[in-house]
């Protein structure tokens, strides 16, 4: 790829995890996708099952379709698996290689708690500080108001995205990138930005979109968790740790 080409058409380093359930904080991967694109294509793919060491619940199989048996008979174990993603994770921040995904304050956030229960240390403390560049976060801004849900699917089917086999972390990861592609090409505006600078201004928007959604379902009289807003990596110091509209 020439140098003069535009960020989203160089290397991007998809990821996606597919877990034994939504708490960001104590649910630990059954699957992940770590994929190289580049204009457009897959250039590198390291993708595996995972043994959580724990049962997966019936649920969470029915989303995914991994088994607490498959899981254990073909996965990596969660440590190795661990430390695979973050030295993966952590070479591509050091290199300055977007991480691009959907919904990725969710992936990261786990996978930085599995990590310090591994380690004892974050993966901030050892270097990790992106650029992160989260389909859901800018998609969220450029086009605020838009009716309707908002998952991959959704904006897979918004912004022209084929993606075969939802729920597979490799498909999932590489969707995600043409998602994040797919809107540079429509907001050109995006593209004046280099990926640091993207991944400032969307905690920003991630922080102002978490103020606004509390906000508007207080007005609905509706039921509102304590929700730590702090993205790519939440701390989790306000001790909730479920998605929240999705």
């Amino acid at each position: 790829m020439a140098t003069g080409a535009p960020w989203h058409d160089r290397d991007l380093l998809a990821f996606d995890l597919e877990t034994t359930g939504i708490d960001r904080f104590e649910d630990v991967p059954v699957s992940y996708a770590l994929v190289t694109v580049r204009d457009g294509e897959v250039v590198d793919e390291d993708a595996s099952l995972v043994d959580p060491g724990r049962a997966i619940p019936p649920q969470a199989s029915a989303v995914h379709g991994i088994t607490t048996e498959r899981a254990h008979q073909e996965g990596m174990s969660l440590g190795v698996a661990v430390r695979r993603i973050a030295d993966a994770l952590l070479d591509a921040s050091k290199q300055g290689v977007p991480i691009v995904g959907m919904k990725l304050d969710y992936d990261l956030t786990m996978l930085d708690s599995c990590y310090r229960r591994e380690t004892g240390r974050g993966l901030s403390d050892d270097g990790f500080c992106g650029p992160v560049l989260d389909a859901l976060v800018i998609d969220r801004h450029v086009d605020r108001y838009r009716r309707g849900k908002r998952t991959l699917r959704d904006l897979c089917a918004h912004y022209g995205v084929v993606i075969e086999h939802a729920h597979d972390a490799s498909a999932d990861a590489k969707a995600a990138a043409d998602v994040v592609r797919a809107l540079c090409e429509r907001y050109p505006e995006l593209r004046t930005l280099s990926p640091r600078e993207l991944h400032v201004a969307q905690q920003g928007w991630h922080q102002e979109w978490t103020v606004s959604f509390a906000e508007w379902r207080l007005s609905k009289g509706l039921r509102f968790e304590p929700y730590d807003g702090g993205w790519p990596i939440a701390s989790g110091a306000q001790g909730a740790g479920t998605e929240v509209g999705v």
